[in-house]
């Protein structure tokens, strides 16, 4: 940890002595969530921080340690639709394994999926802030995500690494999800191998001790700062939204939850059920930590970088972030307070939002919406990758150097 400055060493011992790290300071909860609530609607009500994914995990152990990785991740490189055959040579139990998890549950709506398309088209500016800003503030509070990030291979490259969790992000909220044409499955799919492939390298480093990683717990936690914390936050905002479109929006998210490997059983049913879920372990899995302040710092210069090339934009960004995901959050992830930018943002984005909602009804506005959102999102993603190719891809080793 000797990359880790000394200033940011003392934001963080500043912020966990104020404020407390939830996840250290408090007692580990029993878990207490009903998988009466989850879309199987039973379960056997294992405690998810030891349940892990038990057929992507010795698969992607397995061909780590017989060095096959390599040439799977060039066989994979053009499998990129949802309806492409899986390309020849692959192993006979790679072959085996994403030709079942490629198939979507049973219990997968296609109207619904159809209905959260319409509805990322015209709220796609609130989604891609809360998903990326939002959720990427939050993600660095969360210990145990922190960590895994920054001694895992993408640590050592953000820009790549925020690149790569894009593409998924991204192809959940396209028009195109879930139908034959579109990228979600196989984004999804790739995930949930390179998950299972840093589960099975990050107990290797000497920087890592303790539990596997990216449990289902994890996941789980990783979902809430999403789906959950965005709808949450559009409602905050009083963003309409109908009661159908709320529920096609968790649809989308519930699929995809299954598609990276989380039991149905853990998965919520209902708005109100993801509510009780994540009030619940969000709490005990969130505090700051040395890697969390230097990952937002990395983050949030990315993102000035991104607004505004070679301005001074990163107070603004300082401002916006510390308002999507409130005090503590920022506290702990080291973000400076800004006393012009912060009081600024607070009182024009609830305005913005009423002027914004005040057009959409409009004929056309949605569609324009959309293109002015999808040009931002390709606009970022050719930002990060230096407009070279980029794909999800197998690690095979952690962060160098660590």
């Amino acid at each position: 940890m000797a990359d880790l400055s000394r200033r940011k060493m003392l934001i963080t011992g500043g912020a966990l002595g104020a404020m407390g790290a939830l996840s250290i300071a408090s007692p580990a909860q029993a878990w207490t969530w009903s998988p009466t609530g989850s879309v199987a609607g039973a379960g056997a009500g294992l405690d998810p921080r030891w349940v892990w994914d038990e057929e992507a995990d010795p698969l992607a152990a397995s061909l780590l340690d017989r060095g096959a990785v390599p040439e799977v991740n060039r066989l994979l490189w053009d499998w990129n639709r949802n309806d492409q055959p899986l390309p020849a040579g692959l192993p006979g139990d790679l072959v085996a394994f994403i030709d079942k998890a490629r198939q979507l549950p049973p219990w997968a709506d296609r109207a619904k999926l159809e209905t959260a398309a319409t509805f990322n088209k015209s709220r796609g500016l609130y989604l891609n802030l809360l998903n990326g800003v939002g959720g990427g503030m939050l993600s660095t509070a969360i210990p145990k995500e922190a960590r895994a990030v920054y001694y895992s291979k993408g640590g050592a490259d953000m820009e790549d690494r925020v690149a790569k969790t894009s593409l998924l992000g991204f192809a959940v909220g396209a028009l195109d999800a879930y139908r034959p044409e579109g990228t979600c499955i196989v984004q999804s799919v790739k995930t949930r191998l390179v998950h299972a492939a840093v589960r099975h390298l990050l107990q290797q480093s000497p920087h890592w001790g303790g539990d596997i990683p990216i449990s289902q717990e994890d996941m789980l936690v990783t979902w809430h700062t999403l789906p959950t914390y965005a709808m949450r936050k559009m409602l905050e905002w009083q963003v309409p939204i109908k009661p159908a479109e709320s529920a096609a929006y968790l649809h989308v998210w519930q699929v995809t939850a299954h598609m990276l490997g989380i039991r149905d059983e853990y998965i919520p049913m209902t708005w109100d059920a993801a509510n009780a879920q994540s009030d619940q372990i969000l709490p005990r899995n969130m505090g700051p930590t040395p890697e969390g302040v230097e990952l937002t710092d990395i983050l949030l210069g990315q993102l000035a970088e991104q607004t505004s090339p070679g301005s001074v934009s990163r107070p603004l960004c300082n401002a916006l972030a510390r308002y999507l995901v409130g005090d503590q959050v920022a506290d702990w992830d080291g973000i400076r307070r800004e006393p012009v930018w912060d009081p600024l943002i607070s009182s024009a984005w609830p305005k913005l939002v009423k002027f914004r909602e005040g057009l959409i009804p409009l004929p056309l506005v949605p569609s324009i919406a959309w293109v002015i959102d999808e040009a931002v999102r390709q606009y970022i993603l050719f930002f990060l990758t230096k407009g070279k190719e980029t794909k999800i891809e197998i690690p095979t080793t952690n962060r160098p150097g660590t």
